[in-house]
């Protein structure tokens, strides 16, 4: 593990990915008071205007799950028992608080029972519509006051409505700081790794958003400044689907034959496509912004009179990202169980092959034991693009 204090850049997004609690953990011993949360839901600013470290929970793909079989049933999704049976083996036991989210069904199920079995001095629970009507924004809204007077109980601090502003205003540098990074990879070859971007956005997830601020600038910097670094494959591959939180599978899709450009995932640009508003009352704002903004099939969309309409009205940004990025290949990557991804697959492979785009399609398992076999696949599939 590195000093905190000699690195920089691409190197210490790296060891903050490597080392996952160890800011946290650090800032802890200091009095800082850490939060963790499921998905892209819960709103980041409001821990942020009361001083919380709001940390990604996140599962383990090198860690055969045991305890959670006991809790959670096998035919959900793998990711949120990896997620639980972490918090079961004591990975989570530096939080002061939990805050689960009704992202899908699995996150919710999950929530509770974490909530049960895994104590924290301040527990919540995000209760997110599942449309984007007026009617569900005013729902969310309400859902995020009682979020924000929860913690406001539990600091025995109140936030004005400037504080909040102050908050969004920090997190849409942090936002448009990502997107800075990801036109980076415009060029052929991109100039930053799939991996390598991998671990700036965990890494951001893990550490103050003031640092992280500091940590993409640095990036930006490094990797503005480079040349052929990169090994320029033929493939230029967009991800689609439920989240990688593993290098490991990155370096396999990047080893067998492509540069991956850009992520439709969790972990990829669905956080931080989008600067949340400057709304009169700012909790309008977070709820427009997480409810409209954020793009996963979690949240279903308007449809159209026609399917082709569905389609367009569902999809369109993925044909604006394919553009952006020159993409020629689409892998739409399922994590074992996950239904939210998994049901919207047959639309997803319609769309993006109207648009003259490959598309692999593959469930995993949520194992870095299980990538081996998939690299065969891969393989293929830039075989077919080349």
């Amino acid at each position: 593990m590195a000093s905190e204090n000699t690195l920089k850049g691409l190197a210490k997004a790296k060891d903050v990915y490597e080392y996952r609690s160890k800011r946290a953990r650090e800032l802890k011993t200091e009095g800082k008071k850490v939060l963790g949360y499921f998905c892209c839901y819960p709103p980041l600013e409001i821990m942020t205007a009361l001083d919380f470290l709001p940390i990604r929970i996140l599962g383990d793909m090198d860690e055969p799950i045991t305890i959670a079989d006991g809790y959670l049933p096998t035919v959900m999704c793998i990711f949120y028992r990896s997620c639980f049976d972490l918090g079961m083996k004591g990975r989570y036991d530096f939080l002061d608080g939990f805050i689960g989210a009704h992202a899908c069904d699995g996150a919710e199920r999950t929530s509770h029972i974490w909530k049960n079995y895994i104590k924290s001095p301040c527990n919540f629970f995000l209760d997110i519509p599942h449309t984007s009507r007026t009617e569900a924004v005013d729902y969310f809204k309400l859902q995020l006051s009682y979020f924000k007077e929860t913690l406001e109980e539990f600091t025995g601090k109140k936030i004005s409505p400037e504080r909040i502003r102050e908050t969004i205003a920090l997190h849409n540098k942090q936002r448009a700081l990502v997107r800075d990074l990801y036109n980076l990879r415009k060029p052929d070859p991109p100039l930053i790794s799939g991996s390598e971007m991998l671990q700036v956005v965990i890494a951001l997830m893990m550490i103050p958003i003031e640092e992280g601020n500091v940590l993409l600038k640095e990036v930006i910097e490094e990797v503005s400044a480079r040349k052929d670094v990169v090994e320029k494959k033929t493939g230029r591959l967009l991800i689609w689907g439920s989240l990688i939180d593993n290098t490991a599978f990155t370096d396999m899709i990047e080893s067998a034959g492509f540069n991956i450009v850009i992520e439709d995932t969790a972990l990829g640009v669905r956080p931080f496509w989008h600067d949340i508003e400057d709304t009169e009352d700012p909790l309008m704002g977070l709820a427009k912004h997480y409810l409209e903004e954020v793009k996963c099939p979690r949240t279903f969309a308007q449809t159209g009179s026609s399917y082709k309409e569905d389609l367009e009205n569902r999809f369109s940004y993925l044909k604006e990202f394919a553009n952006h990025w020159k993409v020629n290949g689409v892998f739409g990557n399922i994590i074992r169980n996950c239904d939210i991804h998994g049901y919207e697959v047959p639309a997803v492979r319609d769309y993006l092959e109207g648009l003259g785009l490959p598309v692999l399609i593959i469930e995993q398992d949520y194992s870095t034991a299980a990538l081996e076999p998939l690299r065969t696949r891969f393989q293929a599939f830039a075989e077919r693009i080349s």
